[in-house]
């Protein structure tokens, strides 16, 4: 029983945490490609596009910080730092005792990902609301328990209906919205560590709740774990587009990157 119990609870962390750490690894990692491919001038493109990102960026932060209960010292909403090269920041503290304000510390280290989406898909219903109905539908038939060639489909089929709108103007303009924005989704340092001290509290909290399931009754153990993995494929659709904006801006830097 205990080990159904870790499995349970290992694929629960997988189909929620790991899907957000993932989608926000790659995010990241076409990021840092996207400046790299402009050499020298990586820098000052970072600057421009940062001028619109950075202060979404912190202010989601600091939305995680009031709903968490911390008490916010300072914020930066954007600067232009010549020292570590950081563009804004959010200072606050918290309470070390306080259960929920610890929990919050993953929250607010991860808001950039979440809200930063969540405004993307927004964007998409003002601008291109028909467009995001058959984008929803396409990635929300994701199914884990089918395997990665089914997620890839999946997929595949969303980027097929996002670029089917290219012809018209709301779509470019939310293209370019849609670019600076998810350029500064990136997690810095500090906002991953910071996650990561949140993260243990939810992890040994949801673990101590699925030994008490798993005691009482494993039917109820095995369908939250069905939910768990059924809100994985709502959290892939709810992530891949800023995959997509991601992807694109790479492909969009290649040419500076070749005429180096």
């Amino acid at each position: 029983m205990i080990w159904d119990i870790l499995i349970a609870f290992c694929m629960q962390i997988a189909g929620t945490v790991g899907v957000i750490f993932l989608f926000g690894f790659l995010v990241a990692c076409c990021n840092r490609t996207f400046y790299r491919n402009f050499g020298r001038r990586g820098r000052a493109v970072c600057y421009v596009t940062g001028f619109f990102g950075t202060p979404v960026h912190e202010l989601s932060h600091a939305l995680m910080c009031v709903i968490f209960g911390h008490r916010i010292l300072e914020v930066k909403l954007f600067q232009v730092s010549d020292t570590d090269g950081t563009l804004g920041y959010v200072a606050h503290t918290f309470n070390r005792r306080n259960i929920y304000q610890r929990v919050g510390n993953f929250f607010i280290g991860i808001a950039p990902i979440v809200v930063i989406t969540a405004i993307l898909y927004l964007i998409a219903w003002l601008l291109l609301p028909a467009m995001t109905g058959e984008f929803f539908a396409a990635v929300g038939n994701v199914d884990l328990s089918e395997g990665f060639v089914s997620v890839m489909v999946c997929l595949f089929s969303a980027i097929g209906v996002f670029f089917s709108y290219a012809a018209q103007w709301q779509w470019w303009v939310f293209l370019l919205i849609g670019m600076l924005l998810s350029l500064h989704m990136t997690l810095s340092g500090a906002d991953i560590k910071g996650a990561i001290d949140g993260l243990l509290f939810v992890a040994v909290a949801l673990l101590l709740a699925d030994i008490i399931m798993g005691l009482c009754s494993m039917s109820a153990l095995n369908a939250f774990t069905g939910f768990c993995l059924g809100a994985a494929g709502y959290l892939i659709s709810f992530f891949a587009i800023a995959l997509i904006f991601a992807l694109l801006a790479v492909l969009i830097s290649l040419p500076f990157r070749l005429r180096r």
